[in-house]
Formats: structure tokens, C-alpha cells, sequence
């Protein structure tokens, strides 16, 4: 993997497993953001949490609270990019991405983010700036959908070891049903809410 990388990638690779939690929170929060490290925080997630289990949990809160700050960055940066940056980098998905972001809002966001790699999420967490998502459903969701998927990570490392990844691609449509379930009763739970707000004055 790391042979595939530029060198000053393989560098901060490097640097960030020396440092431990700190390094992926570092190699998170640069993923989710200004740079990309493509699965590479998963895989330092692995390895952390082989190496020493106990403190899986810390390890996966690093991961989630980096990857969210890095999507939060990224939010604000497209707020001040404007529309007309984003479409010409999402290219002929633009106007489909921002009808999803638009018409779904949590629960797209929520969805979005839970889409395993190589789905480009960052156009969405783009978009959600651009089109003015509310900051608070954004941040809800994205932090949500990454407790989940690297408290997942890390049960699985503990579990299988450096297994873990092979064995979430061989279970693909497992997955797929539990993000499934998992976003409709998100999605429940949010109209109910809702549905019992008093309305504004």
C-alpha cells in the first residue's frame, strides 16, 4: 500500500503510526479534509488495535473525532469556494449530488457517510457547505456514521486481527443490510422528533 503513495504521503504515514492515537487522529482529520489517504486510516486503526486492544475504543474515538474536525474544515472551505467551484470539480454528478444533499439533509448526509470507499465522499461533505446543510445536522450525522464505522474497525481488529478488512469486503451484503436498518431507524426516530417539536412562535 504504502509503495503505491508519494513519498512525502509514505513520510506522514509513517510519522502518524510512530505517534499512535495522536497520528490517526492526525492521518484522519487530514484524510476527511485538505488531503487523502485512501483507506489508510483503517488500516493504522488495524494495526493499532492489534497491537495492543485495550485501547481499541481510544483508537476509534481518534479516528472518529479527526475525520469529523477534517469534514467540519472541509464544510467551511466549501461555504466560502462557492457553487461554481463545486460543479466543476463533481463534474456530471453535481446536480445529483446536490439534489440528494438538498432533499434528504440528515438522513443523506447520515447515508453518505456511511457508503464504504470508494464512494468520494468529500463531494458530499462539499456540497453539504456549498448548499448550506445546517452545521448541526452535518456534524450529527457525519459523527454518527464515523463512531460506527471505527468502533466496527476496531471490534473487528480485536477480534480477527489483521484480518478484519478482508473480512468486512467478504461480507459486503451483511453490511449493506445493517447500514440499512440502521439509517431507517435514524430516519424514524428523526421524523417522530419532528413530529412532536412545538412549532415556532
Amino acid at each position: 500500500m504504502l509503495s503505491k503513495l508519494n513519498t512525502w504521503k509514505q513520510k506522514i504515514i509513517l510519522f502518524a503510526g510512530a505517534l499512535g492515537a495522536p497520528g490517526l487522529f492526525l492521518i484522519s482529520f487530514l484524510d476527511s479534509s485538505v488531503l487523502s489517504f485512501p483507506v489508510i486510516n483503517d488500516l493504522l486503526l488495524v494495526n493499532l488495535a492489534v497491537t495492543n486492544p485495550t485501547r481499541m475504543p481510544l483508537y476509534a474515538v481518534c479516528a472518529a473525532v479527526g475525520s469529523v474536525l477534517g469534514c467540519v474544515l472541509l464544510y467551511f472551505i466549501a461555504r466560502k469556494g462557492g457553487e461554481a467551484f463545486f460543479h466543476k470539480n463533481a463534474g456530471v454528478h453535481g446536480h445529483a449530488v446536490r439534489h440528494w444533499v438538498e432533499q434528504n439533509g440528515f438522513v443523506g448526509m447520515l447515508v453518505a457517510a456511511l457508503l464504504p470507499p470508494p464512494t468520494p465522499f468529500k463531494i458530499f461533505v462539499f456540497a453539504a457547505g456549498v448548499f448550506e446543510v445546517p452545521i448541526a445536522s452535518f456534524t450529527l450525522a457525519v459523527t454518527i456514521a464515523r463512531i460506527l464505522r471505527y468502533f466496527t474497525i476496531g471490534y473487528l481488529a480485536v477480534r480477527y486481527g489483521h484480518d478484519a478488512l478482508p473480512y468486512l469486503a467478504q461480507h459486503k451484503l451483511q453490511v449493506a443490510i445493517a447500514v440499512i436498518l440502521f439509517v431507517a431507524v435514524c430516519y424514524a426516530l428523526s421524523r417522530m422528533i419532528l413530529r412532536h417539536k412545538p412549532p415556532q412562535a
